[in-house]
């Protein structure tokens, strides 16, 4: 299922002796636009300091409750390295606090997370991990770092069509088991009676981050006749099918059942 990241926001996050916070934004990384961490605001047990989490440590979502456990404890937390979440992300921060957890490095492999499409219940480093590991070590003495986006900061980039304007990021829709950024919500309320309609991430040519806009390589007239997507109604299989219909396209799921078999549900 598909969770917007408007409203993950404010969610509560729990340890596993209680309560750290409040998550408040996410950070993904700009080549396959998955979500690789949350933000979150701790309260006055941390003094208000803000924390990454990241999905390994996700045990259990509660949607009906807002409220989403992890694996860890406070004093991990407590301990864990400190970064400033208002600054980009360095490949050197990431390291850090992969290794803080004895997470895998999710980056420099064929899948979103590691080897594989989808989050492994108990993140492990495998000895093929530590390899990778050591090898992304000496590699990141040697290139720049990369860095990873805001979700909140996306929100209102404009975006171009092939032939115009249609509109601004209003918003994305996640996907619960893997955390892939699988839409962007475009607002065309300038353009077009306030409808909002659905983009995929891989359909876009450009972001130009310093000016704040995302090409698509798609006419105004065809995003104008794609299905609207109200966020009161459940987005399900069908309604998702339609819309790549429209487009002529094929499907992340079909795209994905090629490479590997989907599991049972993360968070189940």
């Amino acid at each position: 299922m598909l969770r917007n990241m408007q409203e993950l926001k404010s969610y509560t996050i729990a340890a596993t002796d209680g309560d750290v916070g409040e998550l408040t934004d996410a950070y993904f990384d700009d080549q396959s636009w998955v979500v690789r961490y949350m933000v979150i605001k701790t309260g006055a047990w941390l003094t208000s300091r803000n924390v990454l989490i990241s999905p390994y440590a996700v045990q259990h979502a509660d949607w009906a409750s807002k409220r989403l456990s992890l694996s860890l404890t406070r004093d991990q937390l407590k301990n864990s390295p400190d970064i400033d979440t208002k600054k980009p992300v360095s490949r050197q921060h990431e390291m850090e606090y992969a290794d803080y957890y004895a997470y895998p490095y999710y980056w420099g492999t064929g899948g979103y997370w590691g080897d594989g499409l989808y989050l492994p219940t108990v993140p492990i480093r495998s000895e093929a991990a530590e390899l990778h590991v050591q090898a992304e070590r000496e590699r990141s003495q040697r290139e720049d770092d990369p860095h990873l986006r805001s979700c909140a900061a996306v929100a209102g980039y404009h975006v171009h069509a092939s032939d115009g304007d249609i509109g601004h990021v209003q918003g994305m829709l996640v996907d619960e088991v893997t955390w892939a950024i699988r839409y962007l919500v475009i607002n065309t309320s300038n353009w077009w009676m306030g409808n909002k309609v659905l983009i995929p991430p891989e359909w876009i040519t450009n972001v130009n981050w310093a000016d704040s806009s995302v090409t698509v390589n798609l006419t105004r007239a065809t995003v104008r006749n794609s299905p609207h997507y109200e966020s009161s109604a459940d987005l399900n299989r069908s309604r998702e099918q339609e819309l790549y219909s429209h487009y002529g396209r094929s499907t992340y799921w079909e795209r994905e059942h090629a490479r590997e078999v989907v599991p049972a549900g993360f968070l189940d």
